[in-house]
Parts: C-alpha cells; sequence; structure tokens
C-alpha cells in the first residue's frame, strides 16, 4: 500500500498498471525474445511497474544523444501556422509536420545542455550549476534565464527539459508519459517485439485502443532493456503502415558527458539580455483559468473531444497572433477554405480530418477536436453544455 501511495503521488500512471492486470489476466503477455536483439522476458504488467519504479527516482542517467522527432499528421498548408521562433529557436506549430532534431548532453538536473540546429544556425539552451544560458547564433544573442519557481520556493533546475518550457520539442520520456497516463480501461496493454533504438535492445509496450471512434490504431513505447529509460514513442493511425507521429533517440550514449559542453560564455559582439522563462500555459495559472471558462472535454481516454470557443482573435495581440506567434486569424481561415462543409442536428459548420485528428468548427462558434472520427464530434457537438 506505501509503495502504491509514493506512485500516485509522483503521477505515474498506476491506472495503467490495473488495466493491464485485467488486459493480461488470462495470461501472460510476454516480449518475443526469439529473434535479435534479445531480453530477459518481462510481461506488461512488469515492464510498467519497472518503468514506475524508475520514473519514482526522479533522476535520469547520464548521457548524451540526438532525438529526432517526425510528424505525418496529414494536415493541409495552412497559413498562419508556421508561428514565431519560441525562446529554443522552434515553434511548436512548426513541429507538426517534418523532422525536428535535437542534441541532448544531461549531466544532471542543474547541468545539461539542449541544442536545436538549424539550417545555417543552432539554438542552445545550457544550464552549468545555477546559470542557465539560451544562445542563438541566427540573433547573435545570448540571454542569460531565470528559471521560475518551482512548489516550495525551490528552484526548477530541470526546467529546460519539459516540454513548452524552454523548448517545445517533445522528448521520448515525456510522450512516453503522456500515452501511459492516457491509457485506461478503453485501452488494450501488450509487449511487442523486442526492437533496437540507438543501437539499444528495447522492450516495446504497445497500448491499443478498444474504441471503434479512435483513429489511432495503437501507440508504440520502446523502453531500454537496462535502464527501463523511454527511448521512442511512436504514434500509429488506423490504416497507415508509417507511424503519423514519432518521437525517439537517433543516437544515445550512456557515459558523463564532458565538462566543456556545459560552459558557455557569450562571444564578442554578441547581445546580451537577462530573461524568464514562461511557463508552458498549462503551468500559467491565468492561462489556465482562462483555457478552463472556455473550454470543456466531452468524452474520456481516447474518445475525448475537447470543446471550446473560437478565440476573440484581435483580443490575442494587435497583429492578431497568439503566444507562440500563430496568426490565429489567418489559421481559423485557412482551416475554414481547407474543411468541408457539414450539418446534422447539432447544426452546422466545417469539418477538417486528418490521420489522427478530427476538428470540426460550427457556425455557432465552437471548435471541436479530437483523435476520433467525426461522428464522435457530432455526438459532441450535439451536448448540450
Amino acid at each position: 500500500m506505501a509503495k502504491r501511495a509514493r506512485a500516485v503521488r509522483w503521477g505515474v500512471p498506476v491506472a495503467a498498471v490495473a488495466v493491464v492486470a485485467a488486459a493480461v489476466g488470462t495470461g501472460p503477455v510476454i516480449a518475443a525474445v526469439s529473434n535479435e536483439p534479445s531480453l530477459p522476458d518481462r510481461t506488461a504488467e512488469q515492464l510498467l511497474a519497472d518503468v514506475a519504479r524508475t520514473w519514482q527516482t526522479g533522476r535520469m542517467p547520464q548521457m548524451s544523444g540526438t532525438i529526432v522527432e517526425t510528424a505525418s499528421l496529414g494536415l493541409p498548408a495552412l497559413p498562419g501556422l508556421s508561428g514565431a521562433p519560441g525562446p529554443s529557436g522552434a515553434s511548436a506549430a512548426s513541429l507538426l509536420s517534418g523532422s525536428h532534431q535535437l542534441k541532448i548532453w544531461y549531466a544532471g538536473e542543474d547541468r545539461f545542455r539542449l541544442m536545436l540546429p538549424g539550417e545555417m544556425s543552432e539554438t542552445d539552451v545550457v544550464a552549468d550549476g545555477g546559470t542557465v544560458w539560451l544562445w542563438d547564433s541566427a540573433a547573435n544573442k545570448a540571454t542569460r534565464l531565470t528559471a521560475p519557481a518551482a512548489s516550495g520556493g525551490r528552484p526548477d533546475g530541470a526546467f529546460p527539459m519539459r516540454s513548452g518550457a524552454a523548448s517545445p520539442f517533445a522528448t521520448p520520456e515525456q510522450a512516453a508519459r503522456q500515452a501511459l497516463q492516457a491509457a485506461g480501461t478503453d485501452t488494450a496493454i501488450s509487449v511487442g517485439d523486442v526492437v533496437t533504438v540507438a543501437g539499444r535492445a528495447a522492450y516495446q509496450i504497445v497500448l491499443t485502443p478498444k474504441s471503434a471512434d479512435s483513429l489511432i490504431r495503437d501507440v508504440r513505447v520502446a523502453l531500454d532493456g537496462e535502464k527501463l529509460m523511454p527511448l521512442r514513442v511512436q504514434v500509429y493511425a488506423k490504416g497507415a503502415a508509417e507511424p503519423a507521429f514519432e518521437v525517439g533517440f537517433e543516437s544515445l550514449s550512456f557515459t558523463a558527458p564532458a565538462p566543456e559542453n556545459f560552459s558557455f560564455t557569450p562571444p564578442p559582439g554578441a547581445k546580451v539580455e537577462q530573461g524568464t522563462v514562461t511557463p508552458p500555459a498549462g503551468h500559467r495559472p491565468e492561462a489556465a483559468a482562462e483555457a478552463h471558462d472556455r473550454s470543456s472535454v466531452v468524452g474520456s481516454g481516447w474518445d475525448s473531444v475537447l470543446v471550446t470557443s473560437l478565440p476573440d482573435v484581435p483580443a490575442q495581440k494587435q497583429d492578431g497572433k497568439g503566444r507562440d506567434g500563430v496568426d490565429l486569424g489567418a489559421l481559423l481561415d485557412g482551416v475554414k477554405s481547407s474543411a468541408t462543409p457539414v450539418s446534422g442536428q447539432w447544426g452546422s459548420g466545417r469539418l477538417l480530418r486528418t490521420k489522427v485528428v478530427s476538428i470540426l468548427i460550427t457556425d455557432d462558434g465552437r471548435l471541436l477536436a479530437g483523435a476520433v472520427t467525426p461522428e464522435a464530434l457530432y455526438r459532441a457537438a450535439g451536448v448540450k453544455g
């Protein structure tokens, strides 16, 4: 009981472990080990428990490597979607298509470096003890960052590792946490074949939605066979042979990075500024309250549909752009022009469907979105709030 209580506190998806117990209760689901590479047998329940214990420590192993994120969601070319670069040199909107690379050197919560390479430039976040620098070579600008205070007044030394803080770039660990937390009673959980990721043998936890309304066929989480750390997450749409979204290590070494990787001095002639990292929207109380007032969720699990009122575009900024530099007005116009007119007992509007996401903009000023079929959106649109 004590172990379970601790697990609940640190946010590991204990519910997923319970689901596994039900899913594999009729017989153990064992990782296939007949082909190379090979690893000791583990059931899905054992793997989830191992991951829970690993995450409970709150410590990542020292390492260096390259992460590649690839998205092929089937979105049409939409004006206003490119967005302005964030503090890490890439906007969240820009990561919705194509491949993007992130290099990482990690020696501890307060000693790490993240580097986003560009075509002719690079953007770095370098932390060495209490000093955190952001270097933008294209702008020849160095910013000394102040981390937002965590609960209890303790500086949150690991903040640049979190999605949306210093970088919108997702890491395999972040994607794995989200996937496992989403798993519920509507998920079949099993273990797939052992795979090789970044030259390392890895188990695969396969999450398969049971709902017929879900557009997702399965989510595959590859776990390092030795460290039990997520190495790759793949999201497959129904009927697709290739993942619609994938983030994983391309190369990885579990050795202590050289100290010079965390040493940074602004070069001569560089513009030097002082800045504060803006927490993700979900961590800003005022933004969270505003989003809560405007939004609701219909359904649960894989069938969840977000229902929100369309944003007041002029109120975002004078230029109509939001916090991420996305031109909301142009984006909404682009969605409407690319979408198909639809109507039903719920009303009328326009539908945009991709491989893994359906979006409905109603004529009465609502936006509904989810990784579900259009029929699920129509049902949600008919629910009176």
